[in-house]
């Protein structure tokens, strides 16, 4: 059947013009675009005062971190014209390992919504990490043959590709010699470093967070994922990437989403309008998150309205403000006038579903598990919380560990836990955090980047036990406690990671588990399970706790809590 696409005015991609014309589509492809008729169609659709523009592609995404099944994150993506992602499923694939890989390649199979996965390169992510699984170049090589893996997943060991790691730089080569693309994550490395990082073969960075440090890579020949996610909201930085010559060689991601943000605020579709509110092109934005997002992970005939293309189009009320109406996923339509059409979820298989469940063994906890053993006053290592931004800073404090063990909740000081939960080997790491807004009670979560650890942090210890004796008990999730009581919860049974409820349920109680951290003193707005999630990530500068305690990011190397 052919449908005809009549008076809209289509953005061109490749030139960024904007001209009206006619587009015809058959068999999920775009079979023209020019002087068509209805005569030439079985269908006419008239998108008089309509924008026409190819459907958005989020080339970075963890979906594990929108908490959602893959069908469920479809469903909230869609009606914002997202029609295709790249996911690296690292967080599934550090508790689960290869099992975890083929869960979600199984649970994303067949959605209106193309899902295309980047294989993990970092399980785990570095020496000081305790996970589920260890993934080897050759425990990977088997999934290159998917026809919807795309690649290896973001080397977030940059420290082990500058240092000449023979491990990992086989699963670069092993990559690239299939022709495939290979992810970077390399925050404020710079210089000599960079150019050794790059010279390995990877192709692009998504932790830019400073235009002149975008503009570095780009100068280099890497490609720049600007990104704007729930915790890391680097947009403002990179806004001057839009300008020539340099958003020719951009893409824009969102890394982590929490669903709430993704059902309320947007997508791709977001950014695009962010930035169009701050005076940049939103034809420059579409080009980023379209042709040039399919180009560099080698898509063909994907990301632009073009004969032979396929079919992914989106309908367009406003370009400014990115209203997208209809949405076209190979020239079936499945979102009408902003509602998304019904669609059925993938079956699961049993053995990947049971896999991924049941994923945490650790025995129960108790205040003393969260008391460091030491009396008097001492200067100690706490961990800054950068306010918009992933990276932490090594601040030196005086701590009075004779006051509540060290803890100061009314100066913006209280503790932090790392608790391995795979294994049961009882590994705890324990230190002290600023910047968190917590003044009593304690928040606990299972997601913590990227081995997925226990994390707590909290003004109190009982409370600490209790919201982490919590998480346990729900096999997974996040908690909110004061008082040994539940302000709220979100159970999050899937490898700890992700929820079986439908998308507008997990917003529902992803909303209220935020708004109870307000219970606890943490100020409105404060996106901080986010943050917490990436204060045991030991390759995001500069300091970090993890099970065996604290990392200094930077010189990759286990330090003291004590600073004396």
């Amino acid at each position: 059947m052919r449908t005809l696409l009549k008076n809209g005015t289509v953005i061109n991609v490749f030139t960024g013009e904007k001209e009206q014309s006619q587009v015809l589509l058959e068999d999920g492809r775009i079979l023209g675009v020019g002087d068509y008729q209805e005569a030439d169609a079985d269908v006419t659709e008239d998108l008089s005062g309509k924008y026409l523009c190819p459907g958005f592609i989020d080339g970075h995404i963890h979906i594990e971190s929108t908490m959602l099944l893959p069908a469920e994150f479809a469903r909230a993506a869609l009606p914002h014209g997202t029609t295709a992602v790249v996911a690296d499923p690292h967080e599934i694939a550090n508790v689960c390992g290869s099992a975890g890989l083929s869960f979600m390649l199984e649970a994303s199979e067949g959605l209106p919504l193309e899902v295309y996965l980047m294989i993990p390169s970092c399980v785990p992510a570095t020496e000081f990490d305790e996970t589920g699984a260890c993934l080897e170049a050759e425990d990977i090589a088997p999934f290159y043959e998917h026809p919807r893996v795309l690649g290896l997943g973001e080397v977030m060991s940059y420290h082990a590709v500058v240092n000449g790691d023979a491990g990992l730089q086989k699963k670069i080569d092993d990559a690239r010699r299939r022709g495939l693309t290979v992810n970077g994550h390399a925050p404020l490395l710079t210089g000599r470093e960079l150019d050794r990082y790059i010279a390995a073969g990877i192709g692009d960075d998504h932790e830019c967070s400073l235009a002149e440090e975008a503009k570095e890579r780009i100068r280099k020949g890497q490609w720049v994922m600007i990104r704007q996610g729930t915790a890391a909201r680097n947009l403002e930085g990179l806004l001057p990437l839009f300008d020539e010559p340099f958003f020719h060689r951009c893409l824009l991601v969102t890394d982590d989403k929490h669903p709430a943000d993704l059902l309320e605020g947007g997508h791709i579709d977001d950014i695009i309008r962010q930035a169009a509110a701050r005076g940049k092109d939103p034809v420059t934005g579409i080009r980023m998150a379209t042709l040039q997002a399919a180009e560099y992970f080698g898509l063909k005939r994907v990301g632009a309205i073009a004969p032979g293309y396929q079919a992914d189009l989106l309908v367009l009320d406003d370009l400014e403000t990115v209203a997208v109406r209809d949405v076209y996923k190979k020239g079936k339509k499945v979102v009408s006038a902003g509602k998304l059409l019904p669609f059925p979820n993938p079956v699961l298989n049993p053995k990947w579903e049971s896999a991924v469940c049941g994923s945490f063994h650790m025995d129960r906890l108790s205040s003393k598990d969260f008391r460091l053993e030491l009396e008097g006053i001492h200067c100690c290592r706490v961990i800054g919380l950068v306010e918009g931004q992933l990276l932490t800073e090594e601040v030196p404090r005086e701590i009075d560990f004779d006051s509540q063990n060290g803890m100061d909740p009314e100066n913006d000081l209280v503790k932090i836990a790392v608790i391995e939960r795979h294994s049961n080997t009882g590994h705890i790491g324990l230190g002290f955090i600023q910047g968190t807004g917590i003044r009593q009670g304690a928040a606990a979560a299972s997601v913590s980047h990227d081995s997925h650890n226990l994390i707590v942090m909290g003004a109190d210890e009982e409370d600490m036990a209790f919201a982490a004796n919590r998480i346990c008990e729900l096999g997974g999730g996040m908690a909110v406690v004061r008082d040994k009581k539940v302000l709220a919860e979100m159970p999050l049974p899937y490898a700890g990671l992700m929820t079986g409820a439908s998308a507008g349920e997990a917003a529902s109680q992803n909303e209220l588990v935020r708004e109870s951290l307000g219970g606890l003193g943490v100020p409105e707005g404060k996106e901080l399970f986010m943050t917490m999630a990436f204060a045991s990530l030991p390759v995001i500068p500069h300091i970090k706790l993890t099970t065996r305690g604290l990392v200094d990011v930077d010189r990759q190397r286990l330090v003291p809590l004590l600073a004396e």
